[in-house]
């Protein structure tokens, strides 16, 4: 019998929404390997009516991994409407996802592939751990940053892996620890620093002064894909000179940027009841399994102190091979027991080449 468990597995995917997903998939695929998709489908989202001022948005969504290692992102792009840009002019630090970090075997062949792809990529520089590290825009002005990890499960030659984590703005870090240390999990610190920092000169407004923590799990990654996801890590980021701008605000989900944090859970009512019972409740449920595509799973937001989105995933059944009509129902699998490696690596009959 399988232990009833109520736990966040760790991160799961970067919700990320943009202009247009025929020339950022393709790019996507080119910058970070990112050329396994779980589905792609284009379907309505009642679930984040709570979030989009009560109308029903349709969207069209991909789910993409890198199967050498890292997180996954969800690319989405609205049908329904015409997403919009941040109506503020941002600053390193303002209140949302500011970036997302993906995985790097030699960040310097990194920065020399992806330099050769997009405008907006600049100098290598070291963070505070000593690790080099770079950033650069999207065509939709997305920041990524790449870094070096020792954390890879298969090697395809592709200079990138998936994503390693990401840097969040916020108002109040001691408040915001009290959800992403104390509730969910990311409950060790690997470095709480402030400062002025070099590897942010380059940002706009990053030569201020921040406090920045580093988090990620004491514990092992659980889930299925805890062997392809490893290690991940949040980094919390909090204007010290000024008051930061919510980078959604007179926005809704689905305009451009990064929309949310996905949460690999298991257990999602006994984890929703202690969430509750702390001050983070449910703000929209699935309530039973979502189909998206061949995949079925059970979604629930939160809202983080300062309303940021994440999103909770129980996952009831993904695609293997799709083609092949090769599916996995995990509902009844030990929750901390990783899928075998035939079946993670039989992914890779679903690889997008270009």
């Amino acid at each position: 019998m399988i232990k009833k468990v109520a736990r966040v597995n760790g991160m799961q995917h970067i919700g990320i929404a943009v202009s247009d997903m025929d020339v950022m998939l393709p790019l996507y695929r080119k910058l970070f390997g990112l050329d396994i998709p779980f589905f792609d489908s284009v379907q309505p989202a009642p679930l984040m009516d709570v979030y989009t001022r009560n109308q029903t948005i349709t969207k069209r969504a991909s789910m993409v991994i890198n199967l050498q290692g890292g997180c996954a992102m969800e690319v989405i792009q609205p049908t329904s409407f015409v997403p919009t840009a941040n109506k503020q002019v941002f600053q390193w630090g303002d209140v949302g996802i500011n970036a997302v970090v993906m995985k790097s075997r030699d960040v310097h062949r990194s920065h020399e592939v992806v330099c050769g792809v997009v405008e907006s990529c600049y100098p290598v520089e070291e963070r505070p751990d000593g690790r080099a590290v770079f950033s650069l825009k999207d065509p939709d002005g997305n920041i990524f940053q790449f870094t070096a990890d020792e954390n890879w499960y298969t090697n395809n030659g592709h200079h990138s892996g998936g994503v390693l984590g990401c840097v969040m703005g916020v108002s109040d870090i001691e408040k915001s620890l009290r959800l992403y240390s104390d509730l969910l999990g990311f409950d060790q610190k690997v470095w709480d620093e402030t400062g002025v920092f070099s590897d942010w000169q380059h940002l706009p407004g990053g030569n201020q002064k921040y406090r920045r923590v580093l988090l990620t799990a004491s514990k092992p990654t659980g889930g299925g894909f805890a062997r392809v996801t490893g290690r991940n890590y949040i980094e919390l980021v909090q204007a010290l000179d000024r008051t930061p701008n919510k980078i959604f605000k007179g926005r809704i989900w689905g305009d451009l940027g990064f929309v949310h944090l996905g949460l690999d859970v298991k257990g999602m009512s006994e984890l929703g009841q202690n969430l509750a019972e702390k001050g983070f409740p449910f703000t929209c449920d699935s309530n039973a399994a979502l189909s998206m595509g061949k995949t079925k799973v059970h979604c629930v937001y939160i809202d983080d102190p300062d309303g940021i989105l994440i999103e909770l995933i129980e996952v009831y059944k993904v695609p293997i091979v799709e083609k092949w009509g090769i599916f996995l129902n995990v509902e009844k699998r030990d929750p901390l027991q990783p899928l075998p490696d035939f079946m993670l690596k039989a992914l890779r009959f679903s690889r997008i080449k270009d």
